[in-house]
């Protein structure tokens, strides 16, 4: 029991701690994501698919990369250097990663994303999808509370994968719903999709500015 309630008061108390099981929740979960798509893009040669795979498969090494450095760093924390160095890494893959996000939400905002499912699982799809941006979200907003700058982006990361599973959706339930393509929606779509994309770039630069800063010395 004891063990337990250390648990329970390090999960609560230590944020750095909580910030690296959710990452290694996320890792797994992702994982799964990107076979699942992959399958169906060699299987049915599907673009789509592809391009989605492509993207899980760029944030595992993201948060795999983030998780490897972290337990080596954690161990020799004097190493300021050396962080500031691999965050400069980091930001910039994350930026490619969002770059790579232009082919695939192109497609769900055309709509032109495969969708085989029926309400019921679209509806599942949702309420995973709305505990995913409320956490991350709440996550998000206390990324200051973690010690360092490299944890504080894996809660970026979380944040904006949250945001391409809201574009996910809404391509989805309006599909579903519609029982096809509804090009009524399209400017919806169309304008939806490039807010998000905007605000995601938005905060892939600012990680790479913090980045770029901090290795000329200005933080």
């Amino acid at each position: 029991m004891s063990g337990r309630r250390e648990f329970a008061e390090k999960l609560k108390t230590d944020h750095d701690f909580k910030t690296v099981l959710e990452a290694v929740a996320s890792l797994i979960i992702t994982g799964g994501f990107g076979l699942y798509h992959g399958f169906l893009g060699l299987h049915y040669l599907s673009l789509w698919h592809g391009s989605i795979c492509g993207y899980y498969l760029i944030l595992i090494i993201l948060r795999g990369f983030i998780l490897f450095i972290e337990s080596r760093v954690s161990k020799n924390p004097d190493r300021k250097r050396y962080r500031i160095r691999i965050y400069l890494v980091v930001s910039i893959l994350l930026l490619l990663m969002n770059i790579s996000l232009i082919v695939p939400v192109s497609l769900m905002a055309k709509f032109q994303k495969p969708v085989n499912m029926t309400l019921i699982p679209a509806l599942a799809m949702a309420l995973y999808t709305t505990y995913k941006i409320i956490v991350s979200s709440l996550n998000f907003r206390k990324r200051f509370r973690n010690s360092d700058n490299l944890l504080r982006l894996l809660r970026t990361i979380s944040f904006i994968d949250a945001l391409v599973s809201i574009l996910t959706l809404q391509n989805t339930l309006i599909m579903v719903s519609s029982r096809g393509v509804d090009y009524d929606m399209l400017p919806v779509t169309s304008i939806s999709s490039t807010i998000i994309m905007i605000a995601i770039m938005i905060l892939s630069l600012e990680a790479l500015w913090k980045g770029i800063c901090s290795i000329r010395g200005k933080e």
